[in-house]
């Protein structure tokens, strides 16, 4: 959606992003400044090893990349290690191996804070270095928070634009899939995601640009944005052949 997004996104000069995640439209827009926050510490600790340890990060994740660490033993007694981990620099590289070694790239943890997704057998992970690298680089413009969305959106100052990925509002009630971190996102929290939206929009004249599913509920919640329709293509789906593209909305308050 990248282009699409890009295309709504206003002029200013920061761009703040609440729901960070994996740092997509951080990586493809081009501000004078970023502030980028999420309220999953493992990323936001990820990013800012990423940025002040690069060298030394880049060695150490590299070494994790080879046949002797790509096994469901050698995968589990990391895991693990991982979820005791309390070194940060130890645990962003454990991180970023869990990342790649684990099933579909899934970030998910129990209701105790565990990392808990199982192994996902890939025959030779991909190791990451040319983006790292580069993603270091963008960072020297970007500030990493780990906050509550409504902190980093009600800190907003005028001459910033807010762009919103949040956990996606349910296409059924079946579909109903937000526990990513253990601060499931509810729909209360959609609708307030929204009345925030149009509060720092008409209160300090800071933008807001959010994404979600096209829903009857969604259209409701953002009933005082702009809506625009677009097209986008599931990418995390048990079946390949099941990740067709879906309508996706996109609402922005200015």
């Amino acid at each position: 959606m990248i282009e699409d997004i890009r295309q709504h996104l206003p002029a200013g000069k920061r761009l703040i992003e609440p729901f960070v995640g994996a740092g997509s439209v951080f990586l493809n827009t081009d501000y004078d400044e970023y502030l980028l926050a999420d309220i999953n510490e493992d990323l936001i600790n990820l990013y800012k090893i990423v940025k002040s340890e690069t060298e030394a990060f880049v060695k150490d994740a590299r070494d994790m990349f080879s046949g002797e660490f790509n096994q469901s033993d050698i995968y589990y007694q990391l895991r693990s290690e991982f979820n005791e981990c309390t070194n940060a620099h130890r645990r962003a590289v454990l991180f970023l191996y869990l990342n790649r070694h684990c099933y579909n790239g899934l970030c998910r943890y129990n209701s105790k804070g565990a990392f808990n997704v199982p192994f996902g057998r890939y025959k030779k992970p991909y190791f990451p270095e040319t983006e790292l690298y580069l993603f270091a680089e963008k960072a020297k413009k970007a500030t990493f928070v780990c906050e509550h969305y409504s902190k980093t959106i009600t800190d907003a100052e005028p001459g910033s634009v807010i762009y919103c990925d949040p956990p996606y509002a349910p296409l059924s009630l079946t579909a109903n899939f937000t526990a990513y971190h253990t601060n499931s996102f509810t729909m209360d929290d959609q609708a307030r995601l929204a009345e925030l939206a149009y509060e720092v929009s008409s209160s300090k004249k800071v933008p807001v640009l959010i994404s979600n599913h096209d829903t009857e509920l969604t259209q409701q919640w953002y009933h005082r944005a702009k809506q625009v329709r677009v097209k986008a293509r599931r990418t995390i789906s048990r079946d390949t052949n099941g990740r067709s593209k879906v309508d996706e909305l996109l609402a922005l308050y200015s």
